[in-house]
């Protein structure tokens, strides 16, 4: 299958009043359509940075990303505009909803701008919430009066409405308990069957086990599952040994499979002033 998604050397320094701070370091990821993929990494390892540029709201500092063969540096921000609410479909932990509006509005939201009949949106919105499995009874609810899981079920009709290629998913599941969260994969691997592409991001490994592949995150670099694998096994073995400084003692935690850091990109203070979107 072809590469919907294609990372090459992808890196994200952020200047701050503070300094320097370094996101993403060289990464590179190639997604197949159709594929799901699942990108897993503790706290400020760089995953929701990483799924920001995927998502065309941030540009990087330096490297490639090819969207279904178009360069997106290339793009303007009226393009960069276009591809996200044509292309792809969104999903977050805390939901996003508009509490007061019914479930069938907030789910037309994305439509707001096209140029197709009210009715028309109504049916879209309606067609998106069935393929959730959401019971037609609560479509002219109010969104707060759901509860979590119907909620994320309204929030993932909401990326689908304008049939996009591709959905991201960031921790949808880290606001659910364990039997809505086995609910609300399902509805994910319902959406790749029907030949969507996606891309989850979680930092559980029971949720990443619905996806075809897992790749980590750590340090703002990215490993593939075999990789972390041995990283972990070689620092379960070097805590373990006798004599053997531990990840927690002199010299810090180590950066992952390969202590080594990359080499810093070049031109690195002109590549400092890529604007965000």
């Amino acid at each position: 299958m072809s590469a919907v998604i294609d990372v090459r050397g992808l890196w994200r320094i952020y200047e701050t009043a503070a300094g320097h701070t370094t996101a993403l370091r060289g990464v590179s990821l190639q997604v197949a359509r159709g594929e799901f993929l699942a990108i897993m990494g503790p706290s400020g390892s760089g995953k929701s940075t990483l799924m920001n540029i995927l998502g065309c709201l941030d540009r990087p500092t330096a490297g490639s990303y090819r969207l279904e063969g178009v360069e997106v540096s290339e793009l303007t921000e009226d393009d960069l505009a276009h591809v996200r609410s044509s292309r792809l479909g969104f999903v977050f932990q805390s939901f996003n909803l508009l509490p007061r509006a019914t479930v069938l509005r907030n789910v037309m939201l994305p439509l707001v701008y096209s140029d197709a009949p009210a009715r028309d949106r109504e049916l879209a919105a309606w067609r998106a919430l069935r393929s959730v499995g959401l019971p037609e009874e609560h479509y002219l609810h109010r969104s707060n009066e759901l509860s979590g899981g119907q909620m994320q079920r309204v929030a993932i009709a909401r990326a689908l409405v304008n049939d996009p290629a591709i959905i991201l998913a960031d921790e949808p599941t880290g606001n659910l308990d364990t039997a809505t969260g086995e609910m609300v994969m399902r509805t994910f691997q319902r959406m790749q069957r029907r030949g969507k592409t996606i891309i989850l991001i979680t930092h559980d490994p029971e949720v990443a086990a619905w996806a075809d592949r897992t790749v980590h995150i750590r340090d703002g670099r990215l490993f593939s599952d075999e990789e972390e694998r041995a990283y972990l096994a070689d620092l379960a073995r070097r805590e373990g040994a006798p004599g053997e400084k531990g990840a927690g003692e002199k010299g810090g935690p180590a950066a992952g499979p390969s202590s080594a850091p990359p080499a810093a990109p070049k031109n690195r203070s002109r590549l400092l002033g890529v604007p965000c979107l």
